[in-house]
């Protein structure tokens, strides 16, 4: 049995301030991930089949591809 991907989150799923893994667009076809802390969100629709496009704190803009946890969630753990 082989393991499907989890689909991309919805929009109402991520908010700014939240700590996600994105695949920008110059690594779509590797898939390599960058992790951050979203700044805002770009992509207008509630669904889009490769992720909700956002830009990071950091500047960065991709896709997003998991949600790792709220910022404040990230900062108590360490």
């Amino acid at each position: 049995m082989q393991n499907k991907p989890m689909p991309p989150p919805q929009r109402n799923e991520i908010h700014p301030g939240l700590r996600v893994q994105i695949v920008e667009k110059q690594n779509q076809r590797t898939g390599t991930l960058s992790a951050g802390i979203i700044a805002r969100i770009l992509t207008k629709s509630p669904n889009h089949p490769h992720g909700i496009k956002v830009m990071l704190e950091d500047g960065k803009v991709g896709r997003v591809q998991a949600i790792l946890g709220n910022q404040s969630e990230s900062q108590t753990a360490s």
